[in-house]
């Protein structure tokens, strides 16, 4: 579907940006070159009457997006994770875009659920209420199974969704090719690669087994957390286009009129949005990435329940240490040991000044620690970093940008339910506990028994590993060339591999 048809779709586009104002916001965001603006302007200007007015109390670039539909939505609440693309003021702009949408019929979405899942409807749910939450992707129902009376939330895509969503995508691409090829410069905001993580997290989306997996793994790692909760996964209720979890009655952790008419505590609902935040990105490696006010109620019994899991962040253990370890380095203002962290990680070139790399990192935290306590952000320090970094020739880490963007909102959270929380003192035994457990005389232990037990699943190969090196080096031996000798770290690796071939054995006998 990718070709010159989707010329029209550009042309509405753009012409829509005219319109609506956005269209120098989105230039001047992105750095456009001169050329590239030429060409916007040829495609915008003299065909804003076809474009969409969208709503004037918004924002020009929200206006915009939410007037092109779902997909352009979708594409703008994406590109608000990244501001090392568009930039941090647009990125502001962009986090406010709602994708709330009029709801398709019930009826239509009870044939979905039978053809779905092969049932018939009024047979499993005794109750199927009217849409009571609509958005670009899906909508949910309240329902109630018939066998047990338990309340569910049944969660439906719209129809044919997949297709509207392919052809913007489609339009996309098409964009994305003439910005590399009409400004080669603007190349360096990787445009093509922009569109494919897109079209990654949208068709994510667009498989709610992807979702229901999502949830069940979170809750998996979260069932240990006092004080809060995912709702349960319905899996015989769940597929490609329908899923189903348990209903989670609650105040959403924006009223906090509501809340405190439950009788709450919001300070510690504000520390605890925060506390399990981290929690959950550095013991778990694996984190909400989308918990806005809107993805959080406070239940009853005054738990947090996280909801909507189409957007979940994962960063590997080694990043997490080397995360936990800079926050940790902040905290104590041991800029040069953040400095130290950094060159050992390889996130900036051995070949730049550690000594001065330092000094910028104290012209970042400084001025943050100088604040009021209530007034630090964990988020603004991120942000600030990654320009320092940037300078020096780090390379964006989109896992980190991601985890940043979520710190942004989670602080948000925490702030709009306790206006006076100091973010450092809550976050600092987060992050202490988890430096014990992952650096130092027991971590090393764990990393070499892990190390261990990984050689093992090998050992039936070593001998066989062995004795080829050993013949291609009595092969070469009359040869002294440095490049045809064996490299001594395959030497280290073997020995390693035996060493640890040894443990595993020793521990087992």
């Amino acid at each position: 579907m990718r070709g010159p048809h989707n010329i029209l779709r550009l042309i509405r586009t753009f012409a829509t940006l005219e319109r609506t104002g956005a269209m120098d916001v989105v230039l001047e965001a992105f750095r456009a070159p001169p050329q590239l603006r030429l060409a916007a302007r040829i495609l915008g200007w003299p065909f804003a009457w076809l474009g969409y007015k969208g709503d004037p109390t918004q924002p020009p670039a929200t206006r915009a997006l939410t007037a092109l539909g779902p997909a352009y939505i979708k594409f703008g609440q994406i590109l608000s994770t990244r501001p090392d693309v568009v930039g941090d003021e647009l990125a502001l702009q962009l986090r406010v875009l709602q994708d709330k949408l009029p709801p398709f019929s019930t009826a239509v979405a009870k044939k979905m659920v039978e053809a779905e899942l092969e049932v018939d409807v009024d047979s499993v749910f005794s109750e199927f209420s009217e849409p009571v939450a609509a958005a670009s992707i899906a909508q949910v129902h309240n329902a109630r199974l018939a066998d047990t009376g338990e309340a569910v939330a049944v969660k439906v895509l719209r129809p044919k969704i997949e297709q509207a969503f392919r052809r913007d995508i489609d339009a996309f691409y098409l964009a994305a090719r003439a910005i590399e090829t009409l400004a080669p410069s603007a190349r360096r905001l990787r445009p093509m690669d922009v569109i494919r993580h897109f079209e990654g997290v949208v068709m994510g989306e667009l498989d709610l087994r992807l979702e229901t997996a999502s949830a069940a793994e979170f809750a998996a790692n979260t069932v240990g957390d006092q004080g809060f909760s995912v709702p349960e996964v319905k899996w015989f209720l769940s597929s490609r286009r329908v899923m189903t979890l348990a209903w989670v009655e609650g105040v959403p952790s924006g009223d906090v009129p509501a809340i405190d008419a439950a009788g709450h505590d919001r300070q510690a609902l504000g520390e605890r949005v925060l506390r399990m935040f981290l929690l959950h990105a550095l013991r778990d490696g694996y984190f909400h990435a989308d918990m806005h006010q809107g993805n959080l109620k406070v239940a009853p019994n005054g738990d947090l329940v996280a909801l909507d899991f189409g957007i979940m962040g994962r960063i590997d253990e080694y990043t997490r240490r080397v995360y936990a370890e800079i926050l940790f380095g902040f905290i104590r203002k041991d800029y040069h040991r953040v400095a130290e962290v950094h060159f050992e990680a390889g996130y900036v070139p051995a070949d730049r000044d550690v000594d001065e790399f330092a000094r910028a990192l104290r012209a970042v935290g400084e001025p943050i620690f100088g604040m009021d306590a209530t007034r630090i952000s964990m988020g603004r320090l991120l942000s600030y970093l990654f320009e320092v970094t940037e300078r020096f020739g780090m390379e964006t880490r989109t896992e980190l940008i991601l985890l940043q963007r979520t710190m942004v909102v989670v602080e948000g959270v925490a702030r709009s339910l306790n206006p006076q929380i100091n973010i450092w003192k809550v976050a600092q035994p987060i992050v202490e506990d988890y430096i014990k457990q992952s650096i130092g005389p027991k971590a090393l232990a764990r990393d070499l028994g892990r190390t261990a037990i990984v050689l093992s699943r090998f050992g039936p190969k070593l001998p066989q590993i062995a004795e080829a090196m050993l013949v291609r080096q009595s092969m070469r031996s009359e040869d002294s060339t440095p490049e045809r000798r064996i490299h001594p770290a395959l030497w280290v690796g073997l020995g390693g591999a035996l060493v640890g071939a040894g443990v595993v054995i020793g521990m087992l006998l």
